[in-house]
């Protein structure tokens, strides 16, 4: 008789369960998002965004939208109280010289660089140069400019990075030879700031988990080490200081409009395949909602403010390039689109229009030599 009784137990409970399932879902997350990410993006109103508040004078917006984006950057690394160079190698190349250096990028860190320094008389106009995410760690800086003194492999690596970002030509070098100082640095995790164990994907998580349980985040260390950069490039003598640019391609074009937005000793900026709005990146089928590669560029709390686009506009009326491919699968046309038509607006405003450019390229997630000529022809415009 027990046997019975439990067998009829069991059966009414799955009968039961079968029955609760009809009437809810037993589940609240699908492809790494919540079910109620729309109603979440509905209520992102995005208040600090230009225009918001109508009475607010342009240059009184652009300065509280800063204060609010470094509100959110957190606990940052202070600025070095002597940048210490040491020059470690040189290397002479055609119509420039290429340095390696180590100096201190803040008072927390001490790294390597390759400086570019053209032939001639200076002060030279200047570029921060910015490298890529990729999911590619092993290198950094020298995605950006041909590496020396290194290992085989890391020389033959560089190379193969170049060909299949980069149309086989190192930016760094390619604006170096054409006139312009140019630095590269490591972002934290990359190339020689890299994780002492060996490169892992998964690293990235932890890493970001363990910033912000301690206050800061990595996206905010990325942005202020680059703003740093720029503060010391514009301590060098070969370097005209009114007249330093930013360049990134991928993860470094977020890395260049966020360095132009952030501090106003970069003049002009171009970002190479990076700029969206959060209305179209965030979906059940976007690449971002992966969630690793995007931790190096989240920077906590900001969307409660303000969208891409609009952090983006703190630079305006800077001269500001964007270029997106039609077939990049990272960054939907649509939202390229609509976050071009936000700045836009923010550029017109302020009758800066032909200062921005926006264009969209027939094109993959790529910086073809084509695109890298416009935009060196860009900088020559704002910046010779």
């Amino acid at each position: 008789m027990k046997k019975i009784v439990m067998t009829c137990l069991i059966s009414l409970s799955f009968s039961s369960l079968a029955a609760q399932n009809e009437l809810y879902d037993s589940y609240e997350v699908t492809k790494n998002m919540p079910v109620f990410y729309n109603k979440i993006k509905e209520n992102m109103t995005f208040p600090m965004a230009w225009g918001y508040e109508e009475d607010l004078a342009f240059n009184d917006w652009r300065a509280k939208a800063r204060d609010v984006l470094m509100v959110c950057m957190e606990d940052l690394p202070p600025a070095p109280d002597s940048y210490n160079v040491q020059l470690l190698a040189t290397e002479r190349r055609d119509g420039y010289v290429a340095q390696k250096l180590l100096f201190n990028v803040s008072e927390w860190s001490r790294i390597p660089a390759y400086l570019l320094i053209p032939e001639g008389k200076g002060p030279f106009p200047a570029i921060v140069m910015l490298h890529d995410h990729g999911a590619h760690f092993t290198i950094g800086k020298e995605k950006m400019v041909r590496p020396f003194g290194v290992a085989d492999e890391v020389l033959a690596d560089a190379d193969d990075w170049a060909r299949r970002c980069y149309d086989e030509q190192y930016t760094g070098d390619y604006f170096a030879a054409n006139g312009y100082v140019v630095l590269a640095i490591d972002a934290l995790l990359w190339g020689e700031r890299g994780r002492k164990e060996g490169p892992n994907y998964e690293t990235q998580q932890a890493l970001a988990a363990n910033l912000l349980q301690m206050g800061t985040s990595w996206g905010s260390i990325i942005t202020m080490d680059d703003v740093r950069s720029a503060e010391f490039l514009a301590t060098l003598p070969q370097v005209n200081p009114e007249k330093i640019g930013s360049l990134g391609f991928s993860m470094g074009a977020h890395r260049s409009w966020m360095l132009a937005a952030t501090t106003d000793r970069i003049a002009a900026s171009a970002s190479i395949c990076w700029m969206n709005t959060t209305e179209h990146l965030m979906t059940a089928t976007n690449n971002q909602n992966k969630g690793g590669s995007a931790y190096s560029m989240i920077i906590p709390g900001i969307r409660r403010f303000m969208d891409y686009p609009h952090v983006a506009s703190i630079a305006c009326p800077k001269p500001s390039l964007f270029f997106n491919g039609t077939r990049d699968k990272l960054f939907p046309v649509e939202g390229v689109k609509a976050a071009y038509a936000e700045m836009q607006k923010v550029w017109e405003s302020q009758q800066a229009t032909d200062r921005l450019v926006t264009k969209i390229w027939e094109e993959q997630h790529f910086f073809s030599k084509p695109m890298q000529k416009e935009t060196l022809d860009f900088f020559n415009k704002y910046l010779r």
